[in-house]
């Protein structure tokens, strides 16, 4: 069989200038459509970082605070663990929670296990303290960082979405049901193109959306983890960052990964640049 040919976007952004920008292959395989460089792609966990940036915000504003446990935000929570997790657990990853109504896997702080769970109650701590939903919060951030390509998923909003592809033994399928709603939109529901988010890289990076306190606490690895694509080594990870070191640079990135998508978004500091890759 002859190896799968690329199918996706790239694009590499210098000082916020585009350096390199192609897409190769299909967007739809059975029409033979081909990708265009500015379509939407759902983005997968890189929704996080968006949700991450917003409690942050909220906690700038006093709505929230980050050390406390998350019973005082979510009253409803049964399980004892409510009493221990706060917003930061939940921020990293480190809270234990397995299912809202079971006892929680380790010590609050103790251990990294990622997941999407953390994320949804996040976005309801979010609702609870901003009476405003996930959706009309990721959207005016988005409206005023000029991403005028980002929304948050909806089955009812038929922006040209790019359709996800899996791979069973090299026949593409595609996905016919998105599994995203509501509820899963803050850990998973942000559709994007690359130069949206090379816009999102400079508007984070650069402290223009957070104060110098909480941009600190962001850009902070709290706590350590390993993901394949950036080798076998543990290596930092904060509020949806991963710290990267290695030949040399460091760098922060994200991945995002279901749906037939794939995502890849990192930012080397250094040379103030940007690689984005978004696959269907």
């Amino acid at each position: 069989s002859s190896p799968i040919q690329f199918n996706g976007v790239v694009l590499v952004t210098q000082k916020g200038n585009i350096q390199y920008l192609k897409s190769n292959g299909y967007k739809d395989f059975e029409k033979k459509i081909p990708l265009k460089t500015d379509d939407q792609f759902e983005i997968m966990s890189n929704s996080k970082q968006v949700t991450a940036v917003l409690v942050l915000q909220a906690a700038e504003q006093g709505k929230l605070d980050l050390h406390t446990p998350i019973k005082k935000y979510l009253p409803t929570l049964t399980q004892t663990w409510a009493d221990t997790v706060t917003i930061h657990h939940l921020l990293n990853h480190t809270h234990g929670i397995t299912k809202l109504e079971k006892s929680s896997a380790f010590k609050a702080g103790s251990q990294f296990k990622y997941g999407n769970l953390s994320y949804m109650m996040l976005g309801e701590i979010l609702k609870n303290t901003t009476g405003k939903s996930f959706t009309e919060l990721a959207g005016s951030l988005f409206k005023k960082l000029r991403m005028d390509q980002t929304f948050v998923y909806n089955p009812k909003n038929n922006q040209s979405l790019v359709p996800g592809y899996m791979n069973e033994n090299n026949q593409f399928e595609k996905v016919k049901e998105s599994f995203l709603n509501d509820d899963i939109a803050p850990a998973a529901g942000i559709i994007s193109t690359v130069q949206d988010l090379a816009k999102w890289d400079q508007a984070l990076f650069k402290g223009k959306l957070l104060s110098p306190e909480f941009q600190k606490l962001m850009m902070t690895p709290s706590t350590r983890s390993q993901h394949d694509v950036f080798g076998k080594e543990s290596m930092g990870f904060g509020y949806n960052i991963r710290f990267i070191k290695e030949s040399g640079l460091d760098y922060f990135a994200v991945t995002g990964l279901g749906d037939g998508f794939t995502c890849l978004n990192t930012y080397f500091p250094s040379t103030d640049t940007t690689l984005i890759i978004l696959e269907n």
